[in-house]
Order: C-alpha cells, then structure tokens, then sequence
C-alpha cells in the first residue's frame, strides 16, 4: 500500500453479505538492527495463509514486535487473542475500555492472553513507541454511546510512509467489488446471488452483474433496509427457498429483498465516487460524543500523513489531515446530517428512536436525517 506498509485483507459477513475486514502490517525502527520488526494493527484470523504472508515480511523487516487490537467491536476482538497466541514474543496491546454484552466479563474470559497489556490512550507524553524521535504516534478515540458500551478507535500514524490507520471512523466505497470478493468462486457467487433480481434467476457472470451485487451488499451491510429496497424476513421466502434445495448459487435461491428502480442512484448517492465518510451506525455512536471527536481531530490532524488506511471497505484512501476532518462535520455544525438518502438511515432511525431508546444515551446533534431523495421501493 505504501513503503513498509501492507494490507492483509480477509472477509466476514452472512447470507453472502460478505465486506473485507482488514489486517494491517507497518516496518518500524528499520535503521536500528536491534529494534527493527513489525507492528500489526487489528489482526485478522491468523489462518496458514495468513502466517504464511506475514512470514514474507518478518524475513524482510525483522519480528513481529507489537500487535494493537484497536477497537471494541466484537469482529476485531474476536481475531486478537488467537492472533496474538501465535506471536506470544511481541508486545499485544488492547483498547483500556474492552467490554462484553450483555454480561461484562474481564478479558481473560473474551479469549485475550494473560500478557494483554492496555494501550495508553495516547502517544503524547509516553516512550511507548520511543517517544518524538520513534516511527509511530497514536491517539485513541473513546465515546461512550450508552449503559454497558463502549466505542474506541486507535488513529496511528506511521511516518516514515506518512501514512495514518484507523479501524472504524471512516470508511470509502465504489462500485467496484474489492479485488478479494473476485478472486474466489465463493465470493463471486456471492455478489451474482444478491445480483438477482427474481428468486430462481442464474445470473450470468459479468463485471456489469459483480457490479450490480456488490453496490447490493454495500446498501444492505450499511442501512440493514435500504430506503430503494423491500424486506421480507418472514416465512415465506423461507418456504419458497425450501421448494429448491438445489439452486445453483446456494441457500436455496432465498430471496427476502427486493429492490426498486432506484437502486443505482441510492448507491451513487451513498458512494459519491468513493469520497470517504462516517458509517451509518459509527455516526449514531459518535454524536454522542462530539466534544471528544473535536479533541480527537485535534491531536490527528496535525500529524502529515497524506493517505489513509481504513479496516473495511477501500483502502488506501488518499487523504490529508484537512480532508479527513471533513468527514466528521457533523460534530461541529450540530446537526446529526448524513449525505445519504434519508430514505436509507429511516430504519436505523427509528431503531434509535425506538428500541435502542433504552441503550443509548441522547445525542445533543439529535437523530441521523439524510436528505429526502424520493427513492421508488419495488
């Protein structure tokens, strides 16, 4: 991705709604023959193939050194420990505020080795990294949404490269599937399943279709009811896939999303030719901490790095510290505002107006709004 910095790219997700999830790899202290090694941000599964590429690296950087888990999320935690067993020489860092739901077990009972250190909130004033004169600075991010959560994202700068990570607090996408989803027949099926626009139809492979199931996957990954589609989670889609255990693509053909003719301008629309963002659902979380989003741009913004390196969806992204602030505007005009289409944060709002009422405190900016873009549904 950049000199000394690499990307280690595996996926999740579940009814074929597959989105990256991304390691990342970063050369340190490459000048001193007895520091030098590699720091890895946000393990991924430490599969054969996995340790296999990494070893790559260590026989030309030198030892895996430190590993930070840089966030609360389950999907990250989940990776760490087992990741962390596999190095159990190198240093394995966590965010401070590490929780479980609904019961709050300490870490010991979430997977994470006895050696799990906590990560200093910041870099400034700490020779955690070897102090001004080391390679890394970092800042952490700490909102608290509610009763018995916690959200935390780990910004850390690599200057040698210039190059700023961060795991949750922006995000960029095109229409364009990431180069892992086409490079695996599983992942393939996936985009041509939700690229269907009835239960038994075989779509054929082409980019265009790719095209077609990916911006799906990315609208139902982000919004959960897209304002351009239809959802069915009852029975009867359930009945229909039972009647063709044998549909080519998997699961039976179960279709329980239907779109509307206005599904590519609701992707464009939430895409803007992959200009980067806040998620959806990390915006309800971060308005309600503004004050500490502004404290936290004001430390990370005036380190110099020139791209960004996110742990979903596209990567790099080519930005300055100015054109990363801009992503987060909505803490400083005091409106909870989106780009998106209204039409698609009206089910997560409803869930924050609704049943998240009792979970999540009130954010002073209020609810997502998008604006109204008079998506047509099927």
């Amino acid at each position: 991705i950049a000199p000394g910095v690499y990307a280690f790219d595996q996926m999740i997700g579940i009814y074929y709604v597959h989105v990256p999830i991304r390691m990342s790899v970063v050369a340190v202290n490459q000048d001193d023959p007895q520091q030098k090694g590699l720091l890895v941000y946000a393990p991924v599964a430490p599969t054969k193939e996995c340790l296999s590429l990494l070893q790559e690296l260590i026989d030309q950087y030198g030892p895996v050194r430190d590993i930070i888990d840089p966030s609360t999320a389950v999907e990250h935690k989940v990776n760490a420990g087992p990741f962390a067993r596999a190095f159990p020489d190198a240093n394995f860092y966590v965010t401070d505020k590490q929780y479980a739901f609904p019961l709050n077990l300490p870490n010991s009972f979430l997977g994470l080795p006895s050696w799990t250190k906590p990560l200093p909130r910041s870099s400034v004033g700490s020779d955690i990294w070897g102090g001004e004169a080391g390679d890394i600075e970092h800042e952490v991010l700490t909102v608290k949404p509610g009763i018995g959560s916690m959200f935390q994202d780990v910004a850390l700068y690599h200057k040698p490269s210039d190059t700023m990570l961060v795991c949750d607090a922006v995000f960029a996408v095109t229409e364009e599937p990431p180069l892992i989803l086409t490079q695996e027949e599983e992942y393939t099926r996936a985009l041509l399943f939700h690229a269907r626009d009835t239960k038994d139809e075989v779509v054929l492979d082409t980019p265009e279709n790719r095209r077609k199931g990916w911006r799906r996957i990315v609208l139902l990954f982000d919004f959960f009811f897209p304002g351009s589609g239809k959802g069915d989670l009852g029975p009867g889609p359930i009945l229909e896939a039972l009647k063709t255990p044998n549909y080519s693509d998997g699961w039976g053909g179960w279709k329980p999303f239907s779109w509307g003719p206005d599904e590519l301008k609701d992707f464009e629309t939430f895409s803007a030719n992959g200009r980067p963002t806040v998620l959806p659902i990390i915006q309800i979380i971060l308005a309600r901490g503004p004050e500490e989003v502004q404290r936290w741009l004001s430390v990370v913004t005036k380190w110099n790095f020139k791209r960004v390196i996110p742990m979903h969806l596209d990567a790099p992204l080519a930005l300055n510290p100015v054109q990363f602030e801009e992503a987060f505007e909505f803490t400083k005009s005091g409106k909870n505002e989106v780009r998106f289409c209204d039409e698609d944060v009206r089910f997560l709002r409803a869930a924050e107006e609704g049943p998240l009422n009792f979970s999540v405190y009130k954010s002073p900016l209020g609810t997502l709004r998008g604006k109204p873009c008079n998506l047509r549904k099927p």
